[in-house]
């Protein structure tokens, strides 16, 4: 019996050993460990499969990726893409060079946050703005439009990036830059312009905690001044926060800091949100608090405690992901659950939010203030023009059911229009084709498709995200 458990105990040693030499591969950054022409070499091998991939297809059917990565994508049900041709860009996963002196970062698309924040925190950096899930990839904060809480000086994680290499759908390899229309145009395009292979981004000094100062506001007068206010002074590092009701606000406000009299988790049997209803202040060490999310924001799961003691630890947000996927013939097509953002000018944060309380009645709500940098070449012009406020906010709404027969995406889609907001189209989508153009910016968008997928071979991304993912028309 001895034997026995020494032998599965060396086993398990094995395994855990196996474990931490595969994340810590993900975490190396190529150029260090190999040399900066030998990473370049590898990277480009890389690239020219994936291009070979494209030249060869011949079928005229639709193209998808297959990724290392869980898509972070609301599960549908029916989706097209599922029985999509397949382009694999699953070796597209290194961080190829780390400049501390220049504060940037060269990497693949296919690199998660949290595999790119370990690494980075050994140069005492960070990524500018870190997305709340672990296994959001870089690629998928560009192309699918991510931002937290570092999100109100600087905007999105695209509005840190400073270059782009991108495979188009013939095979051919484009480096842009800020000034060029495809570079502006990749974000938000859900994959449908070609095929990121290399991000290069900006970093900024970081420190081992962050300390949190929870205020708590009874109105949404007092909240969103006192968000105005922490925008128009920059006095704090990070600042979201969590409609708790009608009557409660929270804004979270945050600061690097060397040290700290104690560092808490939010990864197993204590859920973050529901701390921000009754503490003062927090302490977290930085990883921890970048993901502090990543059991879910507002929706976690289990929801009991004895469940999460059993099962939260093997139950992050990629587990339920894929879970979904797998599971999709289990999903609702009829009114599926509500689980989408919303962008909104902070102007018309009160109007919405009396419209919200009055239709929706569902708390509580992610809130993140947007510093919106300019008007973006993917937005139609229209919207800027009705909404030119520079600080917008992110509501983010999980888990709420739709009740009766309103369709609730809907009736969404239709204040925003109203409104001069936007929906992130990760969400289930209604749109005409004539609404949807009424946000995103048609002509743009055919100006750069017509150079980089002239074929249509990505879909375009009305058809993609509105049609195809919804299981509405031909595969």
């Amino acid at each position: 019996m001895r034997t026995i458990a020494a032998l599965a105990g060396l086993a398990v040693g094995y395994a855990l050993a196996g474990q931490r030499r595969r994340r810590e591969g993900r975490r190396a950054v190529l150029s260090k460990t190999v040399g900066p022409h030998l990473a370049a070499a590898i990277h480009r091998r890389k690239v020219q499969q994936v291009a070979r991939q494209l030249r060869e297809h011949k079928s005229g059917r639709p193209i998808s990726l297959r990724k290392r990565a869980v898509a972070h994508q609301v599960p549908k049900a029916g989706d097209l893409r599922r029985r999509d041709e397949k382009v694999d860009i699953s070796d597209l996963n290194a961080i190829l060079h780390v400049d501390p002196l220049k504060q940037v970062c060269v990497a693949e698309p296919g690199v998660t946050f949290v595999d790119l924040v370990a690494a980075t925190l050994r140069y005492g950096l960070v990524p500018l703005v870190v997305p709340e899930l672990k296994t959001i990839t870089i690629g998928g904060a560009v192309s699918g439009c991510s931002i937290e809480s570092m999100s109100y000086k600087v905007g999105g994680f695209h509005d840190t990036c400073v270059e782009y290499e991108v495979i188009d759908a013939k095979g051919r390899v484009i480096t842009c830059g800020p000034d060029d229309l495809l570079f502006q145009m990749i974000h938000g395009s859900f994959g449908t312009l070609g095929i990121l292979s290399k991000l290069t981004f900006r970093l900024t000094p970081a420190k081992r905690f962050v300390r949190v100062k929870y205020e708590h506001y009874r109105t949404l007068e007092e909240y969103r001044a006192a968000i105005v206010d922490h925008y128009q002074r920059q006095d704090v590092d990070f600042m979201d926060g969590i409609i708790h009701s009608p009557r409660h606000y929270v804004l979270s406000v945050a600061d690097f800091v060397d040290e700290a009299p104690y560092a808490n988790r939010y990864d197993w049997v204590k859920v973050y949100y529901q701390s921000t209803a009754r503490r003062a202040e927090d302490y977290l060490e930085t990883p921890d608090y970048f993901f502090r999310y990543d059991r879910g924001v507002t929706n976690v799961h289990p929801k009991s405690a004895i469940g999460r003691l059993l099962l939260a630890k093997f139950l992050g947000s990629s587990q339920a992901l894929r879970a979904a996927e797998k599971l999709n013939w289990l999903l609702k097509k009829e009114q599926p659950t509500i689980i989408l953002d919303v962008f909104l000018p902070i102007s018309k944060m009160p109007e919405f939010l009396e419209w919200y309380g009055r239709e929706f009645r569902h708390f509580p709500l992610w809130c993140v203030p947007y510093r919106r940098p300019r008007d973006y070449e993917w937005v139609a012009p229209d919207v800027f023009s009705r909404s030119p406020d520079a600080l917008w906010v992110d509501l983010a709404i999980y888990g709420m059911k739709q009740r009766g027969d309103r369709n609730y995406h809907k009736l969404m889609e239709q204040k925003l229009r109203e409104l001069g907001g936007i929906k992130t189209l990760i969400s289930h989508n209604y749109y005409t084709p004539d609404e949807f153009w009424q946000t995103w910016n048609r002509e743009n968008y055919f100006e750069v498709k017509a150079l980089t997928d002239p074929d249509n071979v990505f879909r375009d991304l009305y058809t993609k995200t509105c049609k195809a993912a919804m299981g509405v028309g031909s595969a």
